[in-house]
């Protein structure tokens, strides 16, 4: 089982191909399983390095009270740093692209291109944002998370989901459905927790800072607010450029991971030329 020593962790990896290097980081209570199939279909042009988050799947958790993903981007930076990648491209999904887009500020100089995808850049952006952390305060859903058990909580989770952002945002394929049940479902209370305050207490980092070309990927289900913040990503980081993934909702590798790595695939090509261009991609892919 491949592990690297990340500031005070053992973090679990996978690495497959060759070429440039590719780090993919998954969402909060899901692993680096939800990039199997990129890590397959990418590896034939690049070097793909799919790991499990602080808290997460092998990697498994840590002695510290609480998490931030401030921390979670410097164990991205000490694996970058531990397996030698040359600014490595990142592509992070969900509480992965909350990373990506710190790593991206705070290391600079070391990350060659960004993919975002189904991300947020604060939990704090919108009315509907607030109005939810008023609704669901930190201290009410961890107490909630700790009585219920993460098992129970998670069908709580879904149907809150299936409310306030569609019936489509998890997609519309079963098995993706179920693999995330699955991960939730399989975390204790204590590290839930702490993966949850790192969602929740997530606030803007300057994305006028970040200096690579970046592309933004939301699923065509994703909820309203989602496509909000990838316009301000697009407003605010110089060399930006969109795409949506047809037929797909918040897991969009996943529930469409044909046009996923069309539009990752096209991106990179464009970006290695430095040629990103901040075009719009539409549901082209």
């Amino acid at each position: 089982m491949p592990t690297v020593r990340t500031n005070d962790v053992e973090t679990y990896y996978e690495r497959r191909g060759r070429g440039h290097p590719l780090v993919l980081v998954h969402g909060a209570w899901t692993d680096h399983r939800m990039w199997a199939r990129q890590v397959e279909t990418l590896a034939d042009e690049y070097d793909v390095v799919a790991y499990d988050v602080r808290g997460h799947g092998r990697t498994g958790g840590s002695a510290d009270q609480r998490y931030s993903v401030e921390l979670l981007a410097a164990d991205l930076k000490a694996l970058v740093d531990a397996l030698n990648l040359d600014r490595p491209y990142v592509c992070g999904l969900s509480l992965g692209g909350m990373i990506a887009q710190t790593y991206a500020v705070r290391y600079a100089d070391r990350i060659g291109a960004l993919v975002l995808a189904d991300t947020a850049v604060s939990t704090r952006l919108t009315r509907r944002d607030a109005v939810l952390s008023l609704l669901l305060p930190k201290w009410a859903t961890a107490a909630a998370v700790r009585l219920l058990g993460p098992e129970r909580w998670v069908d709580v989770a879904f149907g809150i989901a299936s409310l306030t952002r569609g019936a489509d945002w998890f997609g519309r394929d079963e098995r993706v459905r179920a693999y995330v049940r699955e991960t939730m479902s399989g975390f204790d209370a204590r590290e839930y927790n702490k993966v949850f305050g790192a969602v929740y207490d997530f606030r803007a980092v300057d994305l006028t800072a970040i200096e690579v070309p970046t592309l933004v990927v939301n699923g065509e289900f994703e909820d309203d607010a989602a496509f909000r913040h990838a316009e301000v990503i697009r407003r605010l980081v110089p060399d930006a450029s969109t795409a949506v993934i047809p037929g797909a909702g918040h897991v969009s590798n996943m529930e469409n991971p044909d046009a996923f790595d069309d539009a990752v695939r096209a991106f990179l090509s464009e970006a290695s030329g430095g040629s990103a261009g901040g075009r719009d991609r539409g549901a082209s892919f």
